[in-house]
């Protein structure tokens, strides 16, 4: 993967060594839509969010669909207007014109003009941003191999030919064509084959090494898993859980067992979540795992195997959800 160069000098923020320096930084941020035929009725897609995502992070933000994600994300690029609280991105309030300069943005469905080929529309937005000719000269072909599109004739074929994957990565492309020190990606995997979401994955994790910071919502849990310095989950409209995968998962051993045969309920006095497949069994067990292994005869069941492994975020994620009555397994 070939390093882009820069195009601008980024203007440093004053802040001491030691510092953490706040990027995106909200505080009881609320947005309230009225709806119905007199406006009597509300909306409240955010509901009084604090947090700050700090230079060179990777923050990820998840929940399930209505959350209020997108919502937050044209927040804090100043396409929608907060009703209440308030907050900064690189220091200066929400909607500075300034500001935009250093911002990437993908949304979650781009819709682009589908008459330019994937080279006129880099050339046209980086006009937006006043970059100059000789810059984009270098700076397009670079964009194009970067997101993998340098040997689908870019150049020449319109974006109305393009397959949903192609315009998630000529949109990755158009959001980095200004060098930007911030970026949002609004589900920046969605449309791609499983090749597709490695690159993307590469590409974020290069940009991280550049010292950029990434805010991106994500269903795709996994990818977030591997990616991220920290992650939130907002959940209608409220940021339940902020930190670090360490913070979140915790490091508390999980085993996870299989077995043969057995008495059923009795088995499940220790594994709550049992599942079976005919006469096998397997779940998450709960208890001392010694005090299992000597319950084993009396239940008459035969061990297979026990897994020792960490809480994964797509478990710590349903969990959450269950807790707040959002998600049933039944």
């Amino acid at each position: 993967m070939k390093a882009v160069d820069n195009l601008q000098t980024a203007q440093p923020l004053s802040v001491g060594t030691t510092e953490r320096l706040p990027v995106v930084q909200i505080s009881g941020l609320q947005k309230v839509y009225r709806t119905g035929f007199w406006l009597n009725q509300k909306v409240v897609p955010l509901k009084s969010c604090s947090l700050s995502v700090f230079a060179g992070e990777t923050f990820g933000l998840l929940g399930p669909n209505g959350a209020g994600k997108t919502t937050l994300l044209k927040t804090l690029l100043g396409i929608v207007r907060p009703t209440a609280g308030r907050g900064f991105l690189l220091g200066q309030p929400l909607g500075d014109r300034a500001v935009k300069q250093q911002i990437g943005y993908l949304p979650e469905s781009p819709y682009f003009y589908d008459y330019l080929t994937g080279w006129e529309f880099l050339q046209f937005i980086a006009e937006l941003f006043q970059i100059p000719a000789a810059v984009q000269r270098r700076r397009i072909p670079q964009l194009l191999d970067l997101v993998g599109l340098a040997q689908s004739d870019a150049r020449k074929k319109q974006l109305r030919q393009y397959s949903k994957g192609m315009l998630q990565r000529v949109g990755m492309a158009q959001a980095l064509i200004n060098d930007p020190e911030l970026v949002f990606l609004d589900e920046p995997m969605s449309g791609l084959d499983p090749l597709g979401r490695f690159q993307m994955r590469e590409i974020i994790l290069a940009l991280k090494a550049q010292g950029k910071t990434i805010f991106f919502n994500s269903h795709v849990l996994a990818d977030v898993e591997v990616i991220c310095d920290r992650v939130a989950i907002l959940v209608q409209g409220e940021l339940i859980c902020v930190g670090s995968l360490d913070e979140l998962l915790g490091t508390t051993d999980i085993y996870h067992v299989k077995g043969k045969g057995g008495r059923f309920d009795a088995l499940q006095r220790w594994v709550p979540d049992l599942e079976q497949q005919g006469e096998s069994w397997y779940g998450q067990l709960c208890g001392d795992p010694q005090d299992f292994l000597m319950d084993l005869r009396s239940m008459e069941a035969r061990l297979i195997t026990m897994d020792l492994t960490r809480q994964t975020l797509e478990e710590f994620f349903v969990q959450q959800l269950r807790q707040r009555g959002i998600y049933s397994s039944q």
